[in-house]
């Protein structure tokens, strides 16, 4: 089962966010950004500490459904193949 982001990632809940990803690790190998609609570079931050902790376990991210400005930011900050964003 995927890793749900919310509708809306920013700094007001990038915190608790990346929180709640760490603790369900286990789902965190699918991340799924269906629901995501409102977001700035910070989702990037997100992605980029779970990516970190994966990596520790030898996993890899896996974005689903990213919204085309999400891989378009991710590009721009040079991210997106580490993200598997491009």
């Amino acid at each position: 089962m995927p890793f749900l982001l919310p509708v809306s990632v920013t700094q007001d809940n990038a915190v608790q966010l990346e929180s709640d990803g760490l603790l369900n690790l286990p789902t965190l190998s699918t991340i799924d950004c269906a629901s995501l609609k409102d977001f700035d570079s910070t989702v990037l931050t997100v992605l980029l500490a779970w990516q970190k902790k994966l990596q520790l376990d030898d996993r890899q991210i896996c974005v689903k459904n990213a919204p085309k400005k999400l891989t378009v930011l991710a590009g721009l900050y040079g991210v997106a193949e580490l993200l598997g964003l491009s």
